[in-house]
């Protein structure tokens, strides 16, 4: 595996260096740096020019001057590492950190939503395939995948955002969402249910109802201006969470490994006792403080499972962590729902999800809570991330309902059911990370691609990215901003690749990489 890796990663650092030199030479050759100062009616103009030149070594041919930047590279080795100036004259590490840090806070949340979401759909898509569930998705997922990425944006920009927040000053629902909203989610529940007609049938007529009562306790208590999570948060904390303990018990052993049951359980009543400790100290907390209690409540499950044993030990311990991860998510949301009154009427002067931008300006001046500014970069992250998403989950979809249909098909998919082995055994165990392996692939080059600037998506928000450091750096014909580009996307590229092929041994024991 090692020799593997070194052999990849020497190649790609030779890739790198040739694509460089031709990125470098065509970017010197596509304008002129110095054509704003050429036009300038400025007194001073041929100073600022020859000063422009010499910042920029415009002087020095371009093949020569790529490698007078390369040395700025290299010198990473002696902790000296340089990019160049940008042609403002400033050092073009501090432009990429910054982008850098922008964009990473973009696609964090867009490519895992769109990874659980996509793999959740195209695993229900291929069990139900050919169902009318499984058409409607195909439908919706090529419809996504088709629209045009900034019209994806200015939609949502237009009808979502800007709708929603008009919607807030006058709020009420619509005869309409308390008919179609609760026919769809019946409609879907008994499409991914699946069975016999009256199991089908049955499904609809719960999920239609208890979306109905959702949508009745959202209107009666205005809950798009005051949201929570109920009058006494402590009781829908603990319904919400031992669903979820139950679906993960569900998903990974089924009900009758009773040990693995017991540990999830479990661990959702330590969670609940913690609870109001937690509202305690939660002021005072950062991220960093946050960080840290979910590592510790993902111990506390680890514990509880290593506790309770049974014949399958990790299975246990497996669930109470997933389990203490999750209802950790729905406490922290909770609390973020207690500030969502003061954040909308303060600081977002009620208009609350953001159209522009990563974040408020001069937040700190208004408030330095910690769930404030968390609700603040929440409300400018949901657009552009519902934007990437939609895209990515039609694509992951389809891919995962391909692999898994082709994986259902194979010898030892069949064996396994041969052997008596339950549906969900089949498809949790034996043939889901198998399924994995080619999404793996897409994935890591979405993961690299993106990391270099979802360049149509942030302009459309306003978000200063990696995208739009790209797009000024070549109106401007910045030559040195560019290569800072191109080394940021370039390197994430061949790191995702290296890690994709790690993952692949992961998820399947029979791939050993050799030499």
């Amino acid at each position: 595996m090692l020799t593997f890796l070194s052999r990849r990663l020497l190649a790609s650092i030779i890739v790198l260096l040739l694509a460089s030199y031709l990125v470098y030479i065509l970017s010197a050759n596509a304008g002129d740096p110095l054509e704003q100062l050429r036009t300038s009616t400025s007194r001073n103009k041929e100073e600022l020019i020859a000063q422009r030149i010499q910042q920029l070594g415009l002087n020095v041919p371009a093949p020569l001057r790529y490698f007078l930047w390369l040395g700025g590279v290299l010198k990473v080795f002696i902790g000296q590492f340089t990019l160049g100036q940008n042609i403002s004259g400033t050092p073009v590490t501090a432009d990429i950190s910054n982008a850098v840090l922008v964009t990473i806070q973009l696609i964090i949340a867009s490519v895992v939503l769109a990874i659980i979401f996509g793999v959740l759909i195209g695993i229900t898509t291929a069990l139900r395939q050919y169902s009318g569930y499984d058409y409607t998705v195909t439908f919706l997922a090529f419809l996504f995948f088709s629209l045009p990425s900034f019209f994806l944006a200015v939609v949502l920009k237009a009808y979502v955002g800007i709708a929603f927040n008009n919607y807030l000053g006058d709020p009420h629902i619509g005869w309409w969402a308390y008919v179609f909203i609760p026919l769809a989610m019946g409609g879907i529940a008994a499409g991914i249910s699946g069975g016999t007609r009256k199991f089908r049938f049955t499904t609809f007529v719960v999920a239609t109802l208890a979306t109905l009562g959702v949508v009745v306790y959202v209107a009666v208590t205005n809950w798009f201006v005051t949201p929570s999570l109920g009058a006494a948060d402590i009781v829908m904390v603990a319904i919400i969470s031992v669903a979820l303990a139950l679906l993960v018990t569900v998903l990974t052993t089924g009900f009758q490994n009773r040990k693995a049951l017991y540990t999830s359980l479990t661990t959702v009543g330590v969670g609940l006792v913690l609870y109001f400790p937690f509202m305690s100290i939660a002021d005072r907390l950062n991220l960093g403080g946050v960080a840290l209690l979910g590592l510790l409540a993902v111990a506390v499950g680890l514990l509880v499972g290593w506790l309770y044993g049974g014949f399958d030990r990790g299975q246990s311990m497996r669930n109470g962590a997933i389990t203490a991860f999750l209802t950790g998510i729905v406490i922290v949301i909770s609390r973020f729902l207690r500030s969502w009154h003061d954040y909308s009427q303060y600081v977002a002067n009620g208009r609350p999800i953001a159209t522009v931008g990563s974040g408020t300006p001069n937040l700190n001046s208004i408030s330095t809570s910690f769930w404030i500014h968390g609700l603040d970069t929440y409300t400018h992250l949901l657009l552009p991330t519902i934007s990437l998403c939609l895209i990515s989950i039609a694509g992951y979809s389809r891919y995962m309902r391909a692999n898994l249909l082709d994986v259902m098909n194979s010898d030892y998919i069949r064996t396994a059911r041969a052997k008596g082995l339950n549906q969900r055994t089949v498809v949790m165990r034996h043939a889901f990370r198998n399924s994995l392996i080619p999404l793996t692939t897409i994935v890591a080059f979405d993961l690299g691609a993106l990391l270099g600037g979802a360049v149509v998506t942030e302009n459309v928000f306003g978000w200063s990215g990696m995208g739009l450091l790209f797009t000024n750096a070549l109106r401007a014909v910045d030559v040195n901003s560019l290569m800072g580009y191109f080394v940021v996307a370039g390197v994430a590229v061949v790191v995702f690749n290296l890690l994709a092929d790690v993952a692949y041994s992961a998820l399947d024991p029979r791939i050993r990489i050799a030499a």
